[in-house]
């Protein structure tokens, strides 16, 4: 499972019980699963790249060599945020032995938001949301995509500079965790101690600039495929999708489809948002059973 930015590994801790040992927490042994939740390149406990190229594509065949060495011959892939982006890479790739990816943010929604229905009720609102985000919260990721060592020599420079970065880098993510973080009102996991635990991490690893670059990395990737005219090839493994109604952008099962044509399963839950394994660690596990379950007899 991969995290995202601003996140970590802290995102997922809480999911490690539930998933790990479902009887304790309404599964059955039949839905146990054995985790491996690494750390980006550049984020946290992993090492810093040493050169060009650590896109998304680059990071999922490391993931793909990662499960190898680890001896696992059979494995599923999930992730949000970035983590939805190095996941679908790997969707995409279908290297041997993945049997199956889930996502919960449709990021390819970036990109084709002018391809995507606009018809229903909550078609519309999708479209909002993602109009929103693109012109009202959107701006750290165009920082991090064209200048990732500018912000981050005060996310080395201060611990409350990169705090408050991390926590107010858009209006969505702000009121999440204010909501937790100020108002004493946490979500699952996502509680004051926790979030204080991210941003320590990230403070103590000194990673705070080398995990903005993966987005000058992505922006670059992206730039070039759409200049040489390369479209992305199709997912060649079932995928499953979660919509949390508290996304940045809450994907309807045509937006879902649009991306990935035949998904194999798609529910939408009634609560959780950003970052589901931090705010709903048991909704998530859930999920994550529900959309794996069919392949584990494959």
């Amino acid at each position: 499972m991969t995290h995202g930015w601003p996140g970590s590994v802290v995102e997922l801790l809480e999911t490690i019980g539930p998933l790990t040992d479902p009887t304790a927490h309404g599964g059955t042994p039949d839905d146990a699963f054995h985790l491996v939740l690494p750390s980006l390149p550049g984020y946290g406990f992993s090492g810093e790249p040493t050169e060009l190229g650590w896109e998304s594509g680059r990071i999922a065949r490391a993931w793909a060599e990662l499960m190898d060495r680890l001896g696992y011959p059979r494995y599923v892939a999930q992730g949000g945020d970035v983590g939805a982006s190095v996941t679908d890479a790997m969707g995409r790739q279908a290297p041997e032995g993945l049997l199956g990816i889930h996502v919960n943010l449709l990021a390819g929604a970036l990109g084709i938001k002018d391809q995507l229905p606009a018809e229903s009720e909550q078609e519309r609102a999708a479209h909002k949301a993602l109009e929103t985000f693109t012109t009202d919260g959107f701006r750290y990721f165009l920082e991090q995509s064209t200048r990732p060592q500018t912000i981050g020599y005060s996310l080395l420079d201060s611990p409350v500079g990169l705090a408050a970065w991390m926590l107010d880098h858009d209006t969505d993510s702000y009121y999440e965790i204010s909501r937790a973080f100020v108002d004493g009102e946490p979500a699952g996991g996502l509680t004051r101690d926790s979030i204080v635990d991210n941003i320590t991490l990230y403070w103590l690893t000194g990673t705070g600039a080398s995990a903005a670059r993966w987005y000058w990395e992505f922006g670059r990737f992206v730039a070039g495929a759409r200049a040489a005219g390369q479209a992305p090839p199709a997912v060649a493994v079932p995928v499953g999708f979660t919509t949390f109604p508290g996304e940045i952008w809450a994907a309807p099962r045509s937006w879902v489809e649009t991306v990935y044509p035949g998904v194999a399963y798609f529910n939408e839950v009634d609560s959780g948002g950003h970052f589901p394994a931090w705010e709903e660690p048991e909704i998530f596990s859930t999920e994550v059973r529900a959309a794996f379950r069919p392949l584990r007899k494959s």
